[in-house]
């Protein structure tokens, strides 16, 4: 023998990806460079490729090497893998995979475990070896004893593509980390970095999981930009998409000619409403598959949490199916067993394998424990997105002002269930698309009052129980809809209005993380006390926030036009507290005329439940936020 034909590959290399075990499965498939051994030359090197085709009759691989005719391949034996060793070749190779069917048909496939691609419309696989050096030593050193329900939580979430257009990921690691920086964003969410062929899903149906889109530079390129967001202390989470993939038919799907990735029965293996195919979790090649991206992104990206999307979609068998369009269980129920134990799965591992990430649900149903540990019977995430307040207080703020009295408890109600799960509060992409109209456009009357009830709405979500999620362009007031051909309309923010929102979002962020009572008891009782949650006649909403070394701060908020002179409120301590945020102040462009100048008393006289009482003034559309220091 010359040399090694499967480049170091043999069948006990695939034991845990069919016993649904192997984590690191982009060590095994996919193209790597390697250097083998030669019985006459001693080391030559090339690229292996590697593809699992269990039941394809032939494989070849064609590329710009071989002017796409087409290497043929061999299947280790016992493996369900075709594999062959090119020498010579390196990076930057383009490539394919041209499967024959069982029933003799040719179909050229990209590599699942591609790890860079062509720029859409063209999609071959590209050899990409990384040679990063990474610098965020110390970050990651943070983050293995990061206590992230105890921590800050401010998530900007934003579309690579339309922050502003046209720019890299290497201009991103300027522009984007110092705006992140000035605004105070803990957190930046990318909307899913992984390849995909048609934009306007932006990302939502991949074709390359292990490939950041090559739409913006290289994958060493997007490790630079998130070495960067690291270095400036913001952490990086990114959109994961394990609940479908597309039906492009040089993608995953039918990879072999056969259902490989996918269920066979469209009852369980199509969404009917988005055209797409749906993850046989029941498959332990697919398990491996799934848990090993997941991995990958945070291992060889240092992503720091993954906000994996339609959660409810994977949980139930007649996600959005009629009668008679779906399979149940084993135990004729509607639950999906096999993607249950698929998601504590990927959960336990992840958090157990790299500490301190966070695994988020955007789940909007009230499915039971999506954020208790799986040894408790949960599905084992770290936070939830917490749609029923997004939609309840999206509700609320389209409400005229006169009409707000009735639908109170829209506000109220979160907290009812505010300690059954963990949770992320979301006003994020999905809220302003689709004729849903921009945050601005979404509230009644003229532009004082859209301006004044957005700075007082976004208040109020800042001080209350949760972390916090924005969608880019919602800081400044942007007034058309999210679209991805389109930059952000920068040039809005020196405009009345929207230059004052942007102003009071960095002033949000920065009071937030400087002051423990706003976050660190999130998940627990012991945090919050409401002090009237039932003024609805003059729509307003007040509360005190607590941390564990008897620091609190009031917050009010008046959702009505009319401004609140000696409005009276309890609060837990006689003193005098300081006015630490008035959302009229004209910084803000606010009116200025409404304020406490700089503090208030309480006095020493039960109100309520508590032992101090105290007046404060509360602007028309407006909150204040009142601190007190040391118990």
């Amino acid at each position: 023998m010359a040399h090694d034909r499967f480049g170091g590959l043999t069948g006990w290399d695939f034991e845990g990806f069919h016993g649904g075990g192997d984590t690191e499965l982009w060590r095994r498939l996919g193209s790597s460079v390697v250097t083998v051994e030669d019985d006459e030359r001693g080391s030559v090197t090339g690229v292996r490729f590697a593809v699992w085709a269990p039941n394809a009759r032939s494989v070849q691989v064609i590329g710009n090497f071989n002017w796409w005719t087409g290497d043929q391949m061999e299947l280790i034996p016992g493996s369900g893998v075709w594999c062959t060793f090119i020498e010579g070749l390196g990076e930057d190779t383009l490539y394919k995979f041209r499967v024959e069917t069982h029933d003799g048909r040719w179909i050229e496939k990209v590599d699942p475990m591609a790890r860079f691609s062509e720029q859409a419309p063209a999609n071959a696989s590209i050899v990409y070896e990384s040679k990063y050096l990474w610098s965020d030593d110390e970050w990651m050193e943070k983050r293995r004893t990061a206590q992230a329900h105890a921590e800050p939580m401010s998530v900007y979430e934003l579309h690579l593509g339309g922050w502003r257009k046209g720019k890299s990921y290497l201009d991103l690691a300027e522009e984007l980390v110092s705006y992140l920086k000035w605004q105070g964003y803990t957190h930046v969410e990318f909307m899913p970095l992984a390849e995909h062929p048609f934009e306007p899903s932006w990302g939502y149906q991949v074709s390359g999981y292990f490939s950041p889109t090559s739409r913006f530079g290289k994958p060493d390129d997007l490790r630079y930009l998130i070495d960067k967001l690291h270095q400036a202390g913001i952490g990086v989470l990114m959109d994961w998409v394990p609940g479908h993939f597309p039906k492009d038919e040089w993608a995953l799907g039918r990879f072999d000619g056969t259902a490989l990735y996918e269920h066979e029965d469209p009852r369980q293996g199509e969404h009917q409403d988005w055209g797409t195919y749906i993850f046989n979790y029941g498959r332990n090649e697919v398990k491996s598959f799934l848990v090993s991206n997941a991995l990958y992104w945070i291992k060889e990206f240092h992503i720091d949490g993954l906000r994996v999307d339609a959660v409810a979609s994977m949980l139930y068998l007649d996600y959005s199916r009629e009668e008679g369009q779906w399979v149940p269980n084993q135990f004729g129920g509607r639950e999906n067993l096999e993607a249950i134990d698929f998601l504590r799965y990927v959960n336990r591992h992840l958090y157990e394998r790299e500490p301190g990430v966070v695994m988020i649900a955007e789940e909007s149903t009230s499915f039971p424990g999506v954020t208790k540990p799986v040894h408790e019977g949960g599905l084992g995430f770290g936070f939830k997105w917490n749609m029923g307040w997004m939609n309840d207080s999206l509700r609320y703020l389209q409400l005229d002002p006169v009409y707000r009295q009735y639908e109170h408890n829209l506000l109220t109600f979160a907290m009812v269930y505010a300690y059954t799960e963990n949770f992320v509060l979301p006003i994020s992409h999905d809220e302003v698309v689709h004729g849903k109209g921009s945050m601005i456009n979404k509230v009644p009357q003229d532009d004082w009052r859209k301006f004044a009830t957005l700075r007082a709405f976004y208040s109020f979500m800042w001080s209350f129980p949760g972390k916090q999620l924005i969608f880019m362009g919602c800081e400044f007031g942007q007034r058309p809809e999210f679209n991805e051909a389109t930059s952000l309309e920068w040039w809005v923010s020196d405009l009345w209005g929207h230059g004052g929102l942007q102003r009071l979002f960095r002033d949000l962020n920065h009071t937030y993380r400087d002051n423990a009572a706003l976050y660190e008891l999130d998940n627990s009782p012991e945090g919050f006390s409401w002090i009237n949650a039932d003024d609805a006649s003059r729509n307003t909403l007040s509360w005190v926030r607590h941390d564990s070394s008897g620091n609190h701060i009031a917050c009010v908020t008046n959702f009505s036009p009319e401004p609140l002179r000696d409005y009276e409120i309890g609060l837990p301590v006689a003193g005098a507290w300081e006015e630490i945020l008035n959302t009229d102040a004209p910084i803000y462009d606010g009116s200025g005329e409404f304020g406490n100048l700089g503090e208030v008393t309480a006095h020493a006289e039960p109100w309520g439940h508590f032992p101090a009482r105290a007046r404060v003034t509360v602007p028309p559309l407006g909150s204040v936020w009142l601190r007190r220091t040391g118990s």
